[in-house]
């Protein structure tokens, strides 16, 4: 495989740049070729005398190409074609999704389109195809929390909260349980789901999507929902205090509960749900586990063995592998991501009392160490002593500890 940006102008269109076909044709080619090398998202970003393309491979931005200035209007407004959004609109964000030829595969594609000093900037989100991460035993995820997660998907209520900061696979994580629960049940159990927006379709779950404009937001849909007579429910994102409420009381009333929240570990998760207004009690009895979740790129195997001397990790390996890059990896020195992931359960007695008590995360990490936890930095100092990632990724993803 050679550089991406090299392989890219090979995609061009062999075409004079004042062609009517010129930009569909450059559209396909880069919606194509950013699906071929497994990016996650399109960057089209409006400047002074260009405009910049960056795909995100492996959770970071790389740059592919710089297109001529006068063509950035004529490529936004292609996007939006495409996306039936509103041509002559350029002074306010708009999203979609992609219709048409050019996404001949069931992969979902979204656009969005936000106004900037020079310009209209694009971001196109290409998500996982549809044969991906279908199952929980497919994430990765270790066997410990594999094994508490499958059994607790059984319980007849409280919330499952998957958290991590954006992109680290949180709705990958809760559509994989909710596929688990769709097949293991087989209809017998009532299974809903409430988001913003439907990223996946899901067999055997009956979903909808919030339509703020129309009044109908997470909150108000929620209550709705529980008067339809659901089992377990999928609710996309916890934002706020509205919501949270919602889906603890749910929780309380013989419901199960999956859904999503932005925290950096599985403790801050409690205390940012305490800062919304959750009641301790809640939190307590309330939650059934929080999975705290990152993605790590992986090591290309043209690493090399170096000693390690980054002490801002604080790892106790004596020699580590490194990325060099080659043709393989396009020069990143990594190809793929893999999870690394912490599992709290609330309910343990001191961890428990704790929680009711409002101490604070670092406490609330210790003692949920002390239970069983694995922490996700033991988790990435084991992944760097087993050659699979290296300490200058783990610092870009977790942050140092000087």
């Amino acid at each position: 495989m050679e550089l991406l940006a090299a392989q890219f102008q090979r995609e061009l269109p062999r075409l004079e740049t004042n062609d009517q076909q010129y930009v569909p044709q450059l559209v396909a080619a880069i919606l194509a070729s950013a699906r071929a090398a497994q990016a996650t998202d399109v960057h089209l970003v409006p400047t002074s005398d260009a405009l910049d393309m960056r795909w995100r491979i492996d959770g970071v931005l790389q740059k592919i190409a710089e297109f001529p200035a006068e063509l950035a209007p004529r490529v936004v407004a292609r996007l939006k074609v495409l996306a039936q959004l509103l041509t002559y609109r350029t002074d306010v964000p708009q999203e979609g999704r992609l219709h048409g030829t050019l996404n001949e595969s069931p992969d979902e594609i979204r656009i969005s389109t936000f106004p900037t000093l020079f310009g209209e900037k694009a971001v196109v989100r290409l998500f996982a195809g549809v044969g991906k991460f279908q199952k929980l035993g497919e994430l990765g995820l270790p066997p410990e929390v594999l094994e508490t997660l499958g059994r607790l998907l059984d319980e007849t209520g409280g919330v499952i909260l998957v958290t991590g900061p954006a992109g680290s696979g949180k709705t990958t994580t809760v559509y994989a349980a909710l596929r688990e629960l769709a097949d293991k049940t087989r209809g017998g159990r009532s299974l809903v789901s409430l988001e913003d927006p439907i990223e996946v379709v899901v067999p055997g779950v009956a979903q909808s999507q919030v339509n703020p404009a129309a009044g109908f937001d997470m909150a108000a849909g929620l209550r709705s929902l529980l008067r339809q007579d659901p089992e377990v429910l999928m609710v996309g994102e916890i934002r706020d205090r509205g919501t949270a409420e919602t889906v603890f009381q749910a929780s309380l009333t013989g419901h199960l509960v999956l859904t999503t929240f932005h925290a950096g570990s599985a403790a801050l998760a409690i205390n940012r749900l305490g800062d919304m207004g959750i009641e301790p009690y809640l939190l307590r009895s309330g939650v059934q586990a929080i999975v705290c979740q990152r993605l790590l790129r992986r090591l290309c195997q043209c690493a090399k063995s170096s000693a390690n001397e980054d002490d801002r990790l604080g790892f106790p390996v004596g020699v580590v592998r490194i990325p060099v890059g080659c043709p393989d990896c396009a020069g990143t020195g990594y190809r793929g991501r893999f999870v690394l992931s912490e599992m709290l359960l609330p309910q343990r007695t001191e961890l428990g009392r704790a929680i009711l008590s409002r101490s604070d995360a670092a406490e609330l990490e210790r003692l949920a160490v002390e239970s069983g936890m694995v922490a996700q930095r033991d988790r990435a100092s084991a992944a760097v002593a087993a050659g699979w990632t290296s300490p200058v990724e783990v610092c870009r993803v977790l942050g140092s500890t000087s």
